[in-house]
């Protein structure tokens, strides 16, 4: 194996495992920044010997074991050894452990910790995001920052305030009480559906789509629904994010140009990820789930999913379904969402009545998309010249290149 060869394996590995290394050595040193350096050493160890000795049959065990050896190394020179010491010993793994070695209930405790302690409330929401894609998805800080389109020092210094923060209100490596956990929850639910959203459309940028993020946040769900099966939010939020991203093929052009819903090669729709994305939505409803925001959502999803074209969507029951979420989770954009719903129902005039109750909301004052519906929707009544003015106000709003192409060249054709 050559040394590219190697550290591309590397690479690899090291996406896959990170989360699991810095979990597992963060509950032996309790804070979480001191066990993102020792997975770094650790990291360091394995480009130094690998790429000459040959990667480990068991890369994830060789990982953890030098990892908390340098554990072990800075706890020795911080002079705190004695009964820690004597504690980490005992969890030292053997020099070549069986491909099997460990609890996998420890594994999944591990990283379901980190995965309440990335997002915990304690910490802002764009730090949350932050140090999640950071140690549970394995960006760099330079992926980050261009993920957001914020400068690099701005996420560098969100991760290192982050971590001090922890720190500093003694975040215990540990799950919350049951009787904490759903706010908890919904905070972790919450920073892992922004970054798949974030993947799905994003915010700036030249790319209409970054699919990496979505298979982060995909991941993390998946993750997460593993280790609480019996929470149906996380199901329902999983649900939504599977269906939305079997339309990942069919959303752009070959050259990257946006492809609409209503306009999209529904062949091109990933039929396993639909497979995957209804059993986890069956899965919510059992649970109880099928009122939460997260289910309803993919219940909506799941309408243009079991559609075969567009003209067969049962507009009728996402209007309703989108009413329901109204009065569970109400917000500007759920009932903007309505109204494109009630439009395609019932007539652009009805929708359009919805619209422009909402012009005058101070949260939709610079949302790019309330001008674009209502466009569509006067264009659908022969109010060209005025469809025209919203769509030229819509790219004035939007920050993604590819959309603002988009909205001016509809707006061109009028």
């Amino acid at each position: 194996m050559t040394d590219s060869e190697a550290r591309k394996a590397i690479d690899a590995i090291w996406r896959m495992e990170a989360p699991r290394l810095i979990a597992g050595l963060a509950r032996v040193v309790r804070d979480v920044g001191l066990a993102e350096e020792l997975a770094q050493d650790a990291l360091v160890a394995a480009l130094e010997h690998w790429p000459a000795d040959g990667i480990p049959d068991n890369a994830g065990a060789w990982l953890a074991a030098t990892g908390r050896r340098r554990a072990i190394d800075v706890l020795r020179r911080r002079k705190t050894l004695d009964r820690k010491h004597e504690e980490l010993a005992h969890t030292l793994p053997r020099e070549q452990p069986a491909p099997d070695e460990g609890s996998r209930d420890d594994v999944g405790d591990d990283l379901l910790r980190l995965i309440f302690i990335a997002c915990h409330p304690v910490l802002s929401r764009e730090a949350r995001a932050a140090l999640t894609l950071r140690l549970l998805c394995g960006l760099t800080t330079d992926e980050i920052a261009r993920a957001f389109l914020v400068a690099e020092p701005t996420v560098a210094q969100r991760i290192v305030r982050a971590k001090r923060t922890l720190a500093e209100e003694q975040v215990p490596f540990e799950l919350p009480r049951r009787a904490e956990r759903a706010s908890r929850l919904s905070s972790v639910l919450e920073v892992i559906y922004l970054v798949f959203n974030e993947g799905y459309s994003a915010t700036a940028g030249a790319a209409w789509v970054r699919p990496d993020l979505c298979e982060d946040a995909l991941r993390l769900g998946r993750v997460l629904a593993g280790l609480t099966p019996e929470e149906p939010e996380v199901h329902g939020l999983v649900a939504l994010m599977e269906i939305q991203a079997s339309r990942m093929g069919a959303r752009q052009t070959p050259s990257g140009e946006p492809v609409l819903l209503l306009d999209q090669n529904r062949a091109l729709w990933d039929r396993l990820l639909i497979g995957r994305g209804l059993a986890a939505l069956a899965r919510a409803e059992e649970l109880g789930g099928a009122r939460r925001p997260y289910a309803l959502q993919a219940a909506i999803a799941s309408c243009h999913a079991r559609a075969p074209r567009a003209e067969d969507t049962d507009w009728a029951r996402i209007a309703a379904l989108y009413a329901v979420l109204g009065e569970v989770d109400p917000s500007p954009i759920v009932e903007l969402n309505r109204a494109v719903a009630v439009s395609m129902a019932e007539g652009p005039a009805a929708g359009l009545a919805i619209v422009d109750g909402l012009r005058t909301l101070p949260a939709l004052a610079s949302y790019h998309l309330l001008p674009a519906v209502r466009a569509d929707l006067l264009a659908k009544l022969g109010r060209a010249a005025e469809a025209r003015t919203e769509l030229e106000r819509a790219a004035s709003l939007t920050h993604n290149d590819r959309e603002r192409a988009l909205l001016l060249s509809r707006a061109s054709r009028l």
